[in-house]
């Protein structure tokens, strides 16, 4: 699907993946899970909020594992603050509800630049003993990671080049754009 000028936002110097290849990436993902965890008793998906949630909305609708129990979960942490890359100090905002503890456990971020943040996070959940910990990533920066982190499922990997739209944000705003968008320069400079 292409969008014609008028249905860009003028903040959006162009278009990195279009609402339709997102679509189909998030379902090839959701195909790949579901083969990888059909023999899971428990499965906890842990969106982190707020970048993943439209990835994790439209990832967990794709994921079919009918003798699993998939159960949703949220963490809020804050790396970024209104700047476009992150700060390298990590923040829980909001921590997990429940126990993980011999469960499956499937981290799904919005984005890994630096892979600070996400490297945290697996340290973190790590010790309170999951079965197992992976993670699923719509957007990598693999030229800009700074640690190795693993990340098992990625949706895709771009460019050093701030991105918008399908939930990631700038200031907390363009979440709602259904594509994914490199922002112009002179919104963030």
């Amino acid at each position: 699907m292409s969008y014609s000028t008028t249905e860009i936002h003028p903040n959006v110097k162009r278009v990195i993946f279009t609402e339709a290849e997102i679509k189909d990436r998030v379902a090839q993902l959701g195909r790949q899970i579901t083969n990888d965890y059909k023999d899971s008793k428990e499965l906890v998906l842990v969106g982190i909020l707020k970048g993943s949630f439209v990835f994790m909305s439209d990832l967990v609708r794709s994921i079919y594992l009918p003798n699993t129990n998939v159960t949703l979960e949220f963490m809020s942490i804050s790396s970024y603050g209104a700047a476009t890359s992150t700060s390298g100090v990590i923040r829980i905002m909001m921590d997990l509800r429940t126990n993980i503890e011999g469960k499956d456990v499937l981290i799904i971020e919005d984005i890994v630049d630096s892979g600070l943040t996400l490297n945290h996070l697996m340290d973190l959940l790590n010790h309170r003993k999951p079965n197992s910990l992976n993670t699923a990533v719509l957007l990598r920066k693999k030229e800009g990671l700074k640690v190795d982190v693993p990340v098992k499922y990625i949706g895709f990997d771009i460019p050093m080049v701030f991105i918008i739209g399908y939930g990631l944000d700038f200031a907390e705003n363009y979440r709602e754009l259904p594509y994914l968008g490199e922002l112009k320069e002179e919104c963030y400079k």
